[in-house]
């Protein structure tokens, strides 16, 4: 059976140098392929030692068992604070607690079935543009990019993605995230703060034009509550909600941070997914076919629906496995530690790669092959537990996880409901903020008899 695509390991052994290069171009094809068998792996700089730990142990005491011991590195981050400022995704301590303390509730199990008729609405509209597309090759990933923006403004600021603010904000983020690589100067060579960082001048621009356009929304909706006039959106839960402990809500520059990478990790995330899933329907049809019947039910907005969907969940997580969003996940090691007998000195970086431990060869029935079966087997059980997080895991676990596996596996089925795509030329996995196409996705759309 043909295999997916994915990137080519590189050398065992290059210069600093040349592993910045590789790593700035794209962090996945940087990387050794013994890091798809090895349990652990180290990495010497002259400026510090980065460790990459697959093993499910190792990941387990990092993430869920000493996550305060094991804060998010800053290094990685440097390249994104243009754009996110101080938002939960960067920081650390009891900044973090703090802000997670008023975002959680937003994203809880009931709130999912309240921001459903918005999902459903984007989904329509989605499968109405592609209608204008069809029975011609095109890429994909800008099509998914406007229907995951369309959910995220639908949901948060209860505006279509058509609204000015959202389509402006929209066309910005495009211009920062080809701009911006993962990697800067900083993540390598310690900087001190106050010594400037080296950001593009599209990054900067693109960056402050975001910024200035989520500020508008925000206080437009800061103004809304006072008046009490706002709709009961996720911006109005949680820029309502005070932190329990303190009493503080977060101000409107706090919310911007917020509003930042919910926009990034929301949209960005979910647009690589889709457009992954979406190959992948093409190169495997049989599954195609199977989840074109099971999405027979979407006839009406109704959240039970998603109860239906079993297969397109199937499907979405299985994609997830093989093309994790945020490849990659750093942390530093706050103490000295011990792991696999080796010492790990403090302030040293780990790095947990979902995309080598999903798919690891000595933790996974055929690794590297797409089966959405291997979820019902004892194997995909057990690695499901154990090694499968591309939404991490434990304390900082993505708060909209649950939000994102009803959005994928529903506009994934409300397509194809409607459409039979089929494969194009085969796609070069990269990895910049997302794991995206070098080259684009480009597939072409056919309409289905009914």
């Amino acid at each position: 059976m043909r295999l997916p695509p994915k990137p080519a390991a590189r050398a065992d052994k290059v210069s600093l140098w040349q592993y910045g290069k590789l790593f700035r171009a794209d962090i996945l094809s940087a990387q050794p392929a013994k890091l798809y068998r090895a349990w652990m792996a180290e990495f010497r700089t002259p400026f510090f030692r980065s460790y990459l730990i697959n093993q499910p142990e190792l990941i387990k005491r990092v993430l869920k068992e000493r996550p305060d011991d094991f804060p998010k590195s800053t290094r990685v981050n440097e390249g994104l604070r243009p754009l996110l400022g101080n938002s939960v995704f960067v920081t650390n301590g009891e900044t973090w607690k703090r802000q997670r303390r008023i975002i959680d509730p937003a994203f809880e199990g009931g709130r999912l079935r309240e921001t459903f008729p918005a999902m459903w609405a984007a989904s329509e509209a989605a499968a109405a543009r592609l209608g204008t597309m069809t029975d011609r090759e095109i890429d994909i990933e800008p099509e998914t990019s406007h229907v995951a923006a369309d959910v995220i403004f639908r949901t948060l600021f209860s505006l279509p993605i058509e609204h000015h603010l959202a389509q402006e904000t929209f066309d910005a983020f495009r211009i920062y995230q080809r701009s911006q690589p993962i990697l800067n100067l900083a993540a390598l060579i310690p900087m001190p703060r106050w010594i400037p960082r080296l950001f593009g001048s599209d990054t900067r621009a693109s960056a402050a034009r975001i910024r200035g356009l989520i500020r508008q929304l925000t206080q437009t909706r800061a103004d809304e509550i006072a008046a009490g006039t706002a709709p009961d959106d996720l911006a109005t839960k949680i820029m309502t909600t005070a932190d329990p402990v303190t009493g503080e809500t977060f101000s409107t520059e706090e919310m911007v941070d917020q509003v930042a990478i919910f926009f990034l990790a929301g949209h960005e995330t979910s647009a690589s997914t889709l457009a992954w899933t979406l190959y992948l329907m093409a190169l495997y049809p049989e599954w195609q076919e199977k989840l074109a019947v099971e999405a027979q039910v979407l006839n009406m907005c109704d959240f039970r629906v998603m109860s239906k969907l079993r297969l397109s969940r199937d499907v979405f997580r299985e994609t997830l496995r093989l093309y994790p969003p945020v490849p990659m996940m750093v942390r530093e090691a706050a103490c000295p530690e011990v792991m696999r007998e080796r010492t790990v000195r403090k302030r040293s970086q780990i790095v947990i790669s979902p995309w080598h431990l999903h798919r690891h060869n000595r933790l996974w029935d055929n690794p590297d092959g797409f089966d959405p079966a291997r979820w019902h087997t004892e194997n995909g059980k057990s690695c499901q537990r154990e090694a499968f997080i591309p939404f991490s895991a434990g304390a900082r676990v993505c708060p909209g996880a649950g939000f994102a596996m009803i959005e994928g596996p529903l506009i994934l089925s409300r397509i194809l409901r409607d459409y039979h795509v089929d494969v194009g030329p085969d796609p070069v996995p990269v990895a910049h903020l997302t794991v995206r196409a070098k080259y684009g996705i480009r597939l072409t759309f056919t309409r289905r008899e009914r």
